[in-house]
């Protein structure tokens, strides 16, 4: 797998969208996660949160937050978009706090081809590198016009 890397510092940053809770077992998530998005593009919700994009990511973002310490083998998972300002009505807001990334950039734009990303990243990347997971949530973000998804991770160095 071709996967470009990059490490940056980003301040704290605002997203609105939706949320659901998926289970981890099985792969529940992976099967149910692409549906989520299926159903947020035929609902328009995707559309709608496309005019509140005004903060520091452009397009919309996947959230991942790991729910493990609260509920076994559960996640949390957003379709939302960066924006400053008061939450639009319907919508949900969370805050991520500021950290250093590693933004990883798929090679392509097939919708399986995030699924792959993420498999290297936690099977092969974390294995090889002198950074740990941050603690906090993940991104996956769908910056739009023809360019490929990215997966961010935030990461500190192992002390």
């Amino acid at each position: 797998m071709n996967v470009k890397d990059n490490l940056i510092e980003q301040q704290s940053l605002t997203f609105v969208g939706i949320k659901r809770t998926f289970s981890c077992v099985d792969g529940e998530n992976l099967r149910e996660i692409p549906k989520m998005w299926q159903e947020a593009l035929a609902d328009g919700i995707e559309d709608r949160l496309n005019e509140f994009n005004n903060g520091a990511v452009s397009g919309l973002v996947g959230i991942c937050i790991d729910q493990r310490e609260l509920h076994s083998d559960q996640m949390e998972y957003w379709i939302a978009t960066s924006h400053s300002g008061e939450v639009p009505e319907g919508l949900f807001s969370i805050e991520i706090p500021a950290s250093h990334w590693m933004v990883f950039e798929a090679d392509e734009l097939a919708p399986e081809e995030i699924q792959r990303l993420w498999k290297y990243i936690m099977s092969e990347w974390f294995g090889a590198t002198p950074y740990k997971h941050a603690g906090i949530p993940e991104l996956e973000v769908y910056r739009g016009q023809g360019l490929p998804p990215q997966v961010w991770i935030p990461v500190k160095p192992f002390s």
